[in-house]
């Protein structure tokens, strides 16, 4: 082969070769960028998506047994948070009455289907926290987006959602129990309001009388007064519950001095029991009665019907010690819900309960307000200035207890109500009333353990 064509054929080789990496340099520049393009493209994505998460509603579910006017303002205010709070849609559900939300709890609870939040009694709580389903809510708490000034709620509802180190609800709609009386009757009587039990009993027998052809009755007692037999043992200066040892303490000296003083005022008939009414507003408005013990949520029904009577409500008569039960729910986060839902829920719980709006359900429903601050604020102090019957409610956070957390409360409730009812309906004894109470109460308690 002569040296022009071996030159030719090199060159050609060279020029082939350079082509080549040309081109693998194209492709590989070309694949870089499909890379980088893609990498860009899923980053814009995954960009999107984080937005599109962060921007979705949290939902929180909310059980509740509020009705009437209680659940009007309930449905305004949620309406109000959730126009306010973009990220957050809180869904009320209506559960009946509380016996129907405690057992719908109990059955989403071994379902696993629980909502975000319910009203719960204390009680309640105690039974979820054993099933490992309440959250701790102190973390929320303590947090970043904590509640401002938790000391500001009050020392008795504090202490009726805290069980142990956790904090597990945060109060809403509480009242105490108060004692109504028709001053017009008073008057009549020559005596003023009873501020202890003597005085209960004496204002009571001066104003049972006749009146235009009616029996008026000078104190009533309603049929739901199981639900306050702990006050009236707890004023009689004994004990109700060892709450630490899950056990009733009641049948004793200052018990039966409680059921004696109550069986003894029905017997000599300057005291009645609601009966057929149920409740007593109604025999009170009309003058058939003219006090009685209920609960200072009822205020708002009273002033409805009372066009024709000058009334008011003062602080329980004490025996040998003050005592006034605090009640009502708390409301209570469960751990199934998702992280979001429960952030979403805190935000809502702090809202009702804030100083501004704890005020106004106050105002509109007769229940208390929870903090400190809202008792102390102008508005109350005009609201209770126009409407002195709220004052005697919260005139007794100072004298004020929550009932005793047992396992199987209200069954022990019912068995207790069912001794209690020979008495006031039977004529059974105190003593003998006492020992059953004692007896069927401590199988309540111990069945539910």
């Amino acid at each position: 082969m002569n040296k022009s064509l071996l030159l030719l054929l090199l060159s050609f080789v060279l020029i082939l070769a350079a082509c080549n990496q040309q081109s693998g340099s194209e492709e590989s520049s070309k694949n870089e960028e499909k890379s980088e393009s893609a990498s860009s493209e899923s980053t814009e994505e995954n960009k999107d998506e984080a937005a599109g998460n962060s921007g979705e509603k949290a939902e929180v579910t909310f059980w509740h047994a509020m009705n009437d006017d209680h659940e009007k303002w309930l449905k305004e205010k949620t309406d109000e948070f959730n126009k306010d709070n973009e990220n957050i849609e809180v869904k009320l559900v209506n559960q009946g009455s509380y016996d129907d939300l405690s057992k719908k709890l109990l059955a989403a609870g071994k379902a696993k289907k629980l909502p975000t939040i319910s009203q719960a009694y204390g009680e309640w709580i105690l039974n979820y926290k054993d099933n490992d389903l309440v959250e701790d809510l102190k973390p929320m708490i303590d947090g970043e987006n904590g509640f401002e000034n938790y000391e500001d709620i009050n020392k008795v509802f504090r202490e009726d959602n805290t069980f142990g180190e956790e904090v597990l609800g945060l109060p809403f709609n509480k009242s105490t129990r108060v004692l109504f009386v028709n001053n017009d009757l008073l008057k009549e009587a020559g005596v003023e309001a009873p501020k202890t039990w003597e005085e209960l009993k004496t204002a009571a027998e001066k104003m049972t009388t006749e009146k235009d052809g009616k029996k008026v009755v000078g104190m009533g007692f309603e049929n739901g007064l199981a639900h306050e037999i702990s006050m009236w043992i707890k004023q009689a200066g004994g004990e109700f519950i060892d709450e630490e040892k899950q056990q009733v303490k009641f049948n004793s000296e200052e018990g039966l001095k409680a059921l004696e003083y109550i069986d003894g005022m029905l017997n000599d008939g300057t005291a009645r029991m609601a009966g057929e009414d149920e409740y007593l507003s109604g025999p009170f408005t009309n003058g058939d009665v003219g006090m009685y013990i209920g609960s200072s949520a009822g205020i708002a029904y009273v002033q409805k019907d009372a066009k024709d009577i000058d009334w008011t409500t003062v602080p329980l008569p004490k025996g040998e010690e003050e005592a006034a039960p605090f009640q009502g729910t708390n409301i209570t986060m469960f751990k199934t819900a998702e992280d979001a839902a429960k952030q979403g829920a805190f935000e809502y719980m702090k809202f009702l309960i804030s100083e501004e709006n704890t005020t106004d359900w106050a105002k509109t429903t007769g229940y208390l307000p929870v903090r400190t601050t809202a008792l102390e604020s102008d508005e109350w102090k005009k609201f209770v200035e126009e409407n002195p019957a709220h004052k005697a409610g919260v005139s007794q956070y100072d004298n004020g207890f929550i009932e005793e957390r047992v396992p199987g409360a209200f069954a022990m409730k019912e068995a207790i109500a069912k001794e209690l009812d020979k008495m006031l309906f039977e004529d059974a004894e105190p003593k003998e009333t006492l020992e059953n109470m004692e007896k069927e109460a401590q199988k309540a308690i111990d069945e539910a353990k």
